[in-house]
């Protein structure tokens, strides 16, 4: 029976060094019947806190294409009503919509998952099998079906190694609860500290609380929950843990992890990110060679929009200076007049092309409409009859042309085929990066020469579009923490310097997640009253590779997706008076050493 048992173990082990070592595949089957997966551990949430960072083998139940009869179809069915008439039944089954979705792997039993456990710990003992020099074997972790008496939902193995011998292995046990708002069912930190003690015959253990609160993201109101793809969750982490479900004390470390997703209409960006958004319709427009055009804001079409702007400017017959005044004067009234987008971000100072894109970006609505605009523009600078006022570090041709047109010489510009389309980009192009500027130089929580990568006109138009956007996703952020967290000028110059350097190596993504240190302090308003997404205490004891754990976990959701937790409470507690209702995940973890 010893040597069967060997043998599997070695067959077992063979399997997942194939595994391993194949840069190819993620994934084999065992026994036919066990689907195992090659994956990153902050894929499975329970393990984000302790292999996050590591590979890991997963085992599950594998679970045939094939239906067997008496198997459960995972299907939906569709549309699968009969007539009345009994002449309709024989064709019932075929005018019956079956939408059949892939079979998903099953969590094992517990009994199959230890017997698995035991075969990978057997392989890894110098003592059982022979070493070899092979790499150490990633961790193993078996989804469990929770049939025991402790609920356990996955069980887990890892070598502990010396150099490339491995010396013991860690075994890890993870056993859940289904929710309950009654907090004297919860283990108490006293108890956890006796099962800890009794399970390692240890009389000296640290402790190490930790907690994650949501600062923003969905929003409930009226018992309506408004959704939003942003988010923004602190996580602390201390020691000294008094109680269960304490507040973390000041004396935490604290860092904010922030997603922002552009395009939320509550923010205070989302004017800007229309802008971002047309010029971004105007570059995939030259890359494909069609534009779908934004739905115009303004009733008054684009070509008379122009005509007007032009002739209120032929109109004024004043100098340039009197026109930049004029000009500043009337964007401080709209400031007066007008809610602000957000602090430093209006600019006082728009010149004749940027007040000309603001009004083409929001009335355009074909082709034709640019080139006409355009046409019109041209004209009266090749006639003299506007001496507009440009900025004069601008950089697009319509800016050129104009200050030609100073001179009375004009050089000739075809405004056919996509012509127009490039020179109203780089219109808007010109004028955003004035705007980032503006806010980012004004605000001191940057410098131009940080800025360079970003705002280099040396690059194709494309380009440019993208790392526009990378500025404007970097804007939200801080408009974000600054607006909402109201966090102060360090943390928001930090937060800056981390995103520049960041988004001048990676693409662009909106759901990064950016980490920032803070203290407690700054946001204690925020969480002091407010329930914890999830709560945890870890009680550890030993040192080195020999340290042992037992943590739980709180959480207003399940940390595991595999196993379906019955209870009686109502899906959610909204806010109001109710008290919270928590999921309860405890992991423990214990050290055999091989020698």
């Amino acid at each position: 029976m010893g040597t069967k048992v060997a043998s599997s173990a070695k067959e077992f082990s063979r399997l997942l060094r194939s595994l391993q070592d194949d840069q190819s595949s993620n994934s084999c089957t065992y026994e036919e019947d066990i689907h195992v997966t090659k994956m990153k551990g902050d894929k499975i949430p329970v393990m984000n806190l302790y292999c996050a960072s590591q590979t890991i083998f997963v085992c599950e139940r594998a679970v045939s294409k094939i239906s067997e009869p008496g198997d459960e179809l995972n299907t939906e069915t569709l549309d699968c009503s009969a007539d009345d008439d009994d002449d309709a039944d024989e064709d019932h089954e075929d005018s019956c919509n079956v939408l059949r979705t892939e079979p998903q792997p099953q969590p094992l039993t517990v009994m199959k998952a230890r017997q698995l456990l035991s075969l990978y710990t057997l392989s890894q003992n110098p003592g059982v099998t022979a070493a070899d020099n092979n790499p150490i074997l990633h961790p193993l972790w078996v989804q469990c079906d929770m049939s025991d008496p402790a609920g356990t939902v996955w069980f887990g193995a890892e070598p502990v190694s010396v150099g490339n011998k491995v010396t013991g292995i860690k075994l890890y046990s993870v056993t859940c609860k289904g929710s309950t708002v009654e907090k004297q069912s919860l283990v108490t930190l006293e108890e956890l500290k006796q099962m800890h003690k009794n399970r390692h015959h240890t009389s000296s253990m640290g402790i190490k609380g930790s907690a994650r609160f949501s600062l923003f993201g969905s929003t409930v109101v009226e018992n309506t929950t408004i959704g939003s793809q942003s988010s923004v969750t602190v996580d602390f982490k201390w020691s000294h843990v008094e109680s269960i479900l304490e507040v973390p004390p000041l004396s935490s470390t604290a860092t904010l992890i922030i997603k922002v997703v552009c395009g939320d209409p509550r923010s205070p960006m989302f004017e800007m990110f229309r802008e971002i958004e047309f010029l971004r319709t105007l570059a995939d427009g030259l890359k494909t060679g069609e534009t779908e055009w934004m739905e115009p804001v303004e009733s008054t079409s684009a070509v008379n929009l122009t005509k007007a702007y032009l002739a209120e400017l032929r109109n004024m017959g004043k100098t340039l200076q009197d026109q930049a005044a004029k000009t500043a004067e009337a964007q401080k009234l709209k400031q007066e007049t007008e809610p602000p987008i957000f602090n430093s971000l209006e600019r006082g100072d728009l010149d004749f092309v940027e007040q000309l894109w603001v009004r083409m970006r929001k009335s355009v609505t074909s082709y034709q409409d640019v080139g006409d605009c355009l046409k019109l523009v041209v004209e009266a600078l090749r006639y003299g009859d506007i001496k507009p006022w440009i900025h004069r570090d601008s950089s697009s041709s319509l800016s050129k042309l104009i200050l030609q047109s100073y001179h009375q010489q004009i050089d000739h510009v075809s405004l056919t085929g996509i012509t127009p389309v490039i020179m109203l980009l780089e219109m808007g192009l010109d004028k955003m990066r004035k705007d980032y500027i503006n806010y980012l130089i004004g605000e001191e929580l940057t410098t131009l020469n940080h800025l360079c990568y970003y705002l280099s006109t040396e690059v194709d138009l494309q380009e440019q579009v993208m790392r526009l956007r990378k500025l404007h996703h970097l804007l939200e952020i801080i408009v974000t923490c600054s607006t909402f967290l109201g966090l102060p000028y360090d943390r928001l110059f930090v937060l800056t310097q981390m995103c520049l350097n960041h988004y001048k190596t990676s693409t662009y993504n909106e759901e990064h997640e950016f980490k920032l240190q803070i203290k407690p302090a700054l946001i204690t308003h925020f969480y002091q009253k407010e329930r914890p997404v999830v709560w945890g205490v870890e009680i550890s004891s030993g040192q080195g590779l020999r340290e042992v754990w037992t943590s739980l976990q709180l959480s207003d959701k399940p940390l595991v997706d595999h196993v379906i937790f019955e209870t009686d409470l109502p899906n959610e507690t909204v806010n109001g008076d109710e008290e919270p209702a928590f999921f309860s995940t405890m992991m423990c973890s214990s050290f055999n050493s091989f020698a």
